[in-house]
């Protein structure tokens, strides 16, 4: 038997949805704008996704953040995992507290303070072995990779913490090797949670500015950073058309995923 929400209740979810929602709302509507100007009306029009189609500094930075952030999400979830795995499974050693610690450090660190001591590293690097010579994707990369490796070893260790060891115990009993285990036995069990980590990472590194500036050089310039200098010089509405293209991929694969999660419960009934 369901519950109807009473209506101070419902008042207040419509409020909460429509403060998280209108604003995307419109800015969908908007990118169908004739007008120039973002803010006002004048009548329908695609002219905007038509010119956006033409824009090749806007969709070669749309095409570098994707680069960008696939690779810095694959590294971090590579090093996030075996550095969850370590402080999960291995108990105490030497020196775990600082380990932890520094793992930590890019969660509660200020954007600024990070991506200047990385430009600091990437200067040093080069003065000392010639690597790397000049700053650009290699070096965009590396720096998402090392805040994005802090996410996923929390995402992963709170998923390692709550799985059941029995299984895991009881093939090592048998004989199996610790990788073997670790390979087909824990990585399978950490499925959701290692994908949620590299969507994270993904997420964070395709919406970072701070950092991207100041680790970039001139060839490699990040969308954020394409979209931050047009608003300085006047927001153009081909950015409400680029913006709404990314709601829509966004909003279908999650439509997808949960079509495809929701056939898989029901199969397993």
């Amino acid at each position: 038997m369901t519950r109807r929400l009473s209506f101070p209740l419902a008042a207040a979810l419509g409020l909460g949805y429509a403060f998280l929602y209108l604003p995307i709302l419109l800015l969908i509507v908007f990118s169908f704008n004739e007008s120039r100007l973002v803010t006002v009306w004048t009548g329908f029009s695609t002219r905007w996704y038509i010119e956006l189609a033409g824009n090749a500094r806007i969709l070669d930075a749309a095409g570098l953040s994707l680069v960008v952030a696939a690779l810095s999400a694959s590294i971090a979830l590579i090093l996030g995992t075996l550095a969850a795995y370590a402080l999960t499974r291995f108990g105490r050693f030497r020196f775990r507290l600082l380990f932890a610690g520094l793992l930590a450090a890019p969660l509660v660190m200020p954007e600024v303070i990070t991506g200047l001591s990385l430009l600091l590293l990437f200067v040093l690097l080069e003065q000392a072995i010639g690597w790397p010579a000049e700053r650009g994707v290699a070096t965009i990369v590396i720096a998402h990779a090392t805040f994005a490796t802090a996410y996923i070893a929390v995402v992963v260790q709170a998923r390692l913490a709550g799985l059941d060891r029995s299984i895991e115990e009881a093939a090592l009993d048998l004989g199996a090797r610790p990788w073997k285990v670790f390979v087909w036995i824990t990585l399978p069990r950490l499925a959701p949670g290692l994908a949620a980590g590299w969507l994270l990472a993904f997420t964070l590194s395709l919406d970072d500015l701070v950092v991207a500036s100041f680790v970039s050089g001139p060839g490699a310039t990040t969308l954020p950073m394409v979209i931050f200098s047009s608003v300085r010089l006047g927001l153009s509405p081909q950015i409400n058309a680029l913006a709404t293209i990314v709601i829509v991929v966004v909003f279908t694969a999650v439509v997808l995923a949960g079509a495809l999660l929701t056939r898989r419960d029901i199969s397993k009934i």
